[in-house]
This record gives C-alpha cells, sequence and structure tokens, in this order.
C-alpha cells in the first residue's frame, strides 16, 4: 500500500520565546516491510541551524534550533511511503516454542540473539520488577505452545480488559497504576505488554508510528482524523522481530506505518526539546493525515 503521511505539530506561547533546541522523530524508517520514498519537514519559524542523523535505534532523528523570537511554532512533515503486511502468517499453531524460545535468548551466540537483548532490561518508563504484572503475563504462556501464539493471546487479553480511556493516563503514568485502573491509550497498552513481556524473559521494543483510519461506511474521511499510533514488537528467535497492537486485538498490518522505534517511548518521541520563554501552558496541536495514494 502506498501511503502520503501529513503531520502537523503546532505550538502556541502565551508569552514570546526566545530560543529553543529541539529533536524530532517523525521521519519514517524504512524496514523489511516498508520503504519510506521521501518525507520533507518545513520548520516555521525558519531554523537558523537543522540537521538530520540516524540515531542509536537506527531511525531518523532531525535537529533544528531557533534563535528569533516567536509566539507559535509549527513542523509540518510530508511523506511518501510503501507498505506491506508482514512476512509471517497469522497461524500460530506452529513455530518455536516458548521454552525453546528462552533457551535461545539466554544462551545463544548468534549476533541478532546476541543484541535482542538489550530489550530485555527496563527503560525510563518500563520498570519489569512488580510481580502483579508478570502474574498477569503468565496466564498467557506455557512453556511447550508456540511463542507467537501466547503473545497473541496476551495481546487480546489487553484488548479485552482494558479500556480506551484518553484522559485516564498521562506520559508518566506508572505501569502499576494502568494495570489497577485498566484504563490508558496506545502508549499505556504498548508499554504494559512490552513489560509484561520483558518480565518472562522475552525482548521486545516499542513501535512509533501511524495507523490509516477508515471512515465509516458511506462517509468521507475526515483530513487530520488519523493519530499518531503505538505498538509493539517482540523477539522470536525462529521468526525475527514480529509486529502486535494491542489496542486492536491483531498483528500490525501495511495500516501500521513505523515512524520509529526503541525501548520505550521515551527514546521516539515524536518532538521535544528546551524552550526559553513561552510562559506557561502552551496550546499543543497536532494533526495527522494517512491518505491512501
Amino acid at each position: 500500500m502506498r501511503y502520503r503521511v501529513k503531520h502537523i505539530t503546532e505550538y502556541k506561547y502565551v508569552e514570546a520565546v526566545t530560543h529553543c533546541y529541539n529533536l524530532a522523530h517523525m521521519t519514517p524508517r524504512s524496514t523489511r516491510r516498508q520503504r519510506c520514498f521521501s518525507s520533507d519537514v518545513i520548520v516555521s519559524p525558519r531554523p537558523a541551524v537543522h540537521s538530520q542523523r540516524v540515531d542509536y535505534f537506527g531511525n531518523q532523528a532531525y535537529q533544528f534550533e531557533i534563535q528569533q523570537r516567536h509566539k507559535k511554532l509549527t513542523i509540518t512533515v510530508v511523506s511518501d511511503i510503501e507498505t506491506k503486511d508482514q512476512p509471517i502468517s497469522q497461524n500460530f499453531d506452529f513455530g518455536i516454542s516458548c521454552a525453546e524460545a528462552l533457551a535461545q535468548i539466554q544462551h545463544s551466540t548468534k549476533p541478532d540473539d546476541i543484541l535482542a537483548r538489550e530489550f530485555l532490561l527496563s527503560s525510563p518508563l518500563i520498570r519489569i520488577q512488580h510481580d502483579e504484572i508478570r502474574e498477569y503475563a503468565a496466564a498467557s504462556f506455557e512453556d511447550d505452545k508456540p511463542l507467537l501464539s501466547c503473545v497473541m493471546d496476551l495481546t487480546s487479553r489487553i484488548y479485552r480488559d482494558f479500556e480506551y480511556s484518553p484522559e485516564s493516563t498521562t506520559v508518566s503514568t506508572p505501569l502499576i497504576e494502568v494495570l489497577e485502573k485498566k484504563q490508558g491509550v496506545c502508549q499505556d497498552f504498548a508499554h504494559f505488554q512490552i513489560a509484561c513481556l520483558r518480565a518472562l524473559g522475552f525482548p521486545s521494543k516499542y513501535v512509533s508510528g501511524y495507523i490509516e483510519t477508515l471512515p465509516p461506511p458511506g462517509k468521507e474521511k475526515l483530513v487530520g482524523a488519523d493519530a499518531s499510533h503505538a505498538w509493539i514488537s517482540v523477539y522470536s528467535p525462529a521468526e525475527g522481530w514480529v509486529e502486535f497492537d494491542p489496542t486492536n486485538d491483531t498483528l500490525a498490518t501495511e495500516q501500521h506505518i513505523i515512524t520509529a522505534w526503541g525501548r520505550d517511548y521515551s527514546d521516539v518521541t515524536p518532538l521535544k526539546g528546551i524552550v526559553y520563554g513561552g510562559g506557561e501552558d502552551p496550546v499543543l496541536h497536532v494533526s495527522v493525515d494517512v491518505a491512501a495514494q
């Protein structure tokens, strides 16, 4: 599927900003199931300094500095991408078992297995020391069952047990609180599933991007109605990295467009930085349009 994604982020400040430094992860990356043909970043006011680099996780990172006074900052990113479904069957009755996967992850000397172990560790927003999270996860896993079948079961349980509630959490809400309330948004559900998987010894990444949303039958799609999204990728020594979406109870499909991945949201925040001035409580508006070409 070919898509054009237009992502607009706008900050309006109460007082003038005199200087700001920013880091953006808004340029889609190319992967084995996705190709980014082009991505244009337009910043207003015009940056005095800007650069693009590949970060530690292989994501496209755009840095810019604005040195003039301003009360509004707008970042517009327009990208052309081609996606396809993951190269894996949805029949999870076969494949490496949980016990076999754990043994290989723990003891293998293969480069891919060694690199995957980094995603077993706690990260700034995902702590794996909670017994309650481990206990929740364990109900989906058995040593002799295929690993991906168990991950799909966990994905479905999170979908059934948790309520999508945008007002119930913030970026910093602890995962143990998300489990207690059983409410949150896609970021919370992705963080929670990653914590479950890491607690059981299975490497897992946080994936940030977009998902195409389809209008009701007979209705036109609203421009800007699509949203940033988050899901997970789990490592299987036999199948490689496989993406699951607990918010929608599915494997990631060609409608899932990857921007970046890392240990958790803090590694791939769409926009973060330092602002001098601006006053308190700036008004943030984000618009994302995912248009099939």
